[in-house]
């Protein structure tokens, strides 16, 4: 009972409570009411696609619409191959079919809500890494109608966790936002991330946790995550993400990745 009780407390302060309090600050701003009253376009947020002939690879997210955009965030991959003028977006929804490409501009506001980018690759290195993000996409097995649910999975978050599983040589990891990262259909899972960086242990992405060079010490609870970034020094706490323990140092090079 002593155990169970413990269990309960750390549960309670370290995943509900944070959550609650998210809810309750998320509550008091203004959001959009409907989707058609959200903004969804570009932010700006991305260089002109035709500006750069070199290729390029980033991970975008940001929060999502309604009273779920206090715990969760909505991620999507962008791609601009060689010489190419315009970039490509890969995102998944919860309507028709679900995979869509191109559905909204590059670096959209999703449901009014400013993008951060996540991760990004330049150059030589995106340009060999494009045809395996082509192969991920074409191969992800959740992509017909149908193949969306909100929680645990697969959602959006899923689908650009799948593709990032499948290409390690990417890097970076999807926001402890990012409810549904962690989906993983069966009973359970054990090993280490196919970069080699984290071990992960879970049940059916229900709970579980990671432990790693690339994400810390994080605990999963329905989606939820709370830890700690050794790596760059920061907390994760479900509902408000990921808070610096120190002050950010601004990068000096535009062509360093964001991880």
């Amino acid at each position: 009972m002593r155990f169970v009780r413990h269990v309960s407390i750390f549960i309670a302060v370290v995943f509900l409570l944070p959550a609650l309090a998210s809810l309750a600050a998320w509550s008091l701003q203004e959001h959009p009411q409907s989707w058609r009253e959200a903004n969804w376009s570009s932010s700006g947020l991305l260089p002109v696609a035709s500006d750069d002939g070199a290729a390029a690879i980033y991970v975008l997210s940001a929060r999502t619409g309604g009273l779920k955009g206090a715990l969760s965030s909505h991620s999507w991959i962008v791609m601009k191959r060689r010489g190419a003028g315009e970039y490509e977006r890969y995102d998944k929804v919860g309507w028709g079919n679900p995979v869509r490409r191109n559905g909204y501009p590059a670096d959209a506001y999703w449901y009014s809500n400013m993008p951060e980018i996540v991760h990004e690759v330049h150059g030589e290195a995106a340009e060999r890494l494009i045809p395996e993000f082509d192969a991920a996409i074409a191969s992800y097995p959740y992509a017909m109608r149908g193949g969306y649910r909100i929680w645990p999975g697969p959602n959006s978050n899923s689908f650009v966790a799948y593709v990032l599983n499948a290409v390690p040589g990417f890097g970076g990891r999807l926001p402890s936002t990012a409810v549904g990262r962690d989906y993983a259909p069966g009973m359970g899972f054990i090993g280490l991330s196919p970069d080699g960086l984290d071990l992960r242990v879970t049940l059916g992405g229900l709970t579980g946790f990671t432990i790693g060079w690339a994400s810390g010490l994080e605990f999963h609870l329905g989606g939820l995550v709370a830890g700690i970034d050794v790596r760059h020094p920061s907390l994760k706490i479900p509902g408000f993400g990921r808070i610096g323990l120190f002050p950010s140092v601004p990068t000096t090079s535009a062509s360093a990745p964001s991880t």
